[in-house]
């Protein structure tokens, strides 16, 4: 794995972190291909619970596509005819978006500064979002004349509703952090200084939780954002039937009648 991303595992958290301060964290391609690669990790392996999705520097979370490297892309493409710049999408983006979202554990993102394009992308498809005080959002895409990637047409729809989706990206700008706490794209709000320690105390609570009531929890959500109520019902049906039969789930009922804060296994 390159080290423009950097990837630890430590009682049960995940921890991905681009590193690319100096580029704003922007995805080049020896970015992209180890982000993808840190992300199906984390979320196939079972011993990590949680999966904490960060940035180096304070400047920026991710600015999205390094468009230096993407101009000479471009150019070699007209050269050659090959057409191979555009399938970063299908190649990075939508593997890398699969992964935090489908992941059977919560996802956590610790936001430290602007958050754009794909970039903004990777932080919506966290379950969780804390975000320094000093950070902001914008989908950017518009600006450089190109439409949604990174799952951001099916995630910034469902986080602020069809028409400030359609209002952000069709004119795309700075989204304060304030604003994206009312938004609902911020979930909680921490001075800059605080930022990584309080990701890391969100993600590590995650970590010693039910993991498998949170794996439900997530397929449920996604569920029934796209299903009727009756077929939702019946999914709720099987998630709890599965979650019930879980050792965490007894663990739970035992603890709360001895009156004692529960020790989950993650099972």
């Amino acid at each position: 794995m390159a080290d423009t991303v950097l990837y630890e595992v430590s009682d049960g958290l995940a921890t991905i972190t681009l590193n690319r301060p100096e580029a704003m964290n922007a995805l080049n391609i020896a970015t992209k291909v180890a982000l993808r690669e840190a992300a199906e990790s984390a979320a196939r392996d079972t011993a990590v619970r949680a999966i904490l999705l960060t940035a180096a520097g304070d400047r920026a979370f991710c600015v999205g596509q390094d468009l230096k490297e993407h101009i000479g892309l471009l150019v070699a493409d007209r050269e050659t005819g090959s057409g191979q710049t555009m399938s970063t999408v299908k190649e990075h983006y939508n593997p890398i978006v699969k992964a935090l979202t489908e992941a059977p554990k919560p996802v956590v993102a610790a936001v430290n500064g602007v958050a754009a394009g794909a970039g903004f992308g990777f932080a919506l498809a966290a379950d969780y979002r804390v975000v320094a005080e000093t950070a902001a959002f914008n989908t950017s895409f518009a600006g450089v004349a190109l439409t949604a990637d990174s799952g951001i047409s099916w995630t910034l729809p469902r986080v602020v509703g069809p028409g400030r989706a359609a209002d952000l990206l069709l004119f795309p700008r700075s989204i304060s952090a304030q604003d994206a706490l009312e938004l609902g794209i911020a979930n909680r709000l921490v001075p800059a200084a605080e930022l990584r320690a309080e990701g890391e105390k969100v993600a590590r609570a995650l970590a010693e939780g039910p993991t498998v009531a949170y794996a439900a929890i997530k397929e449920a959500v996604a569920y029934g954002m796209t299903h009727s109520l009756a077929e939702t019902l019946e999914k709720e049906d099987e998630l709890q039937t599965r979650a019930g039969q879980s050792e965490d789930h007894a663990i739970a009922v035992q603890a709360f009648v001895n009156k004692e804060k529960p020790k989950y296994l993650g099972r």
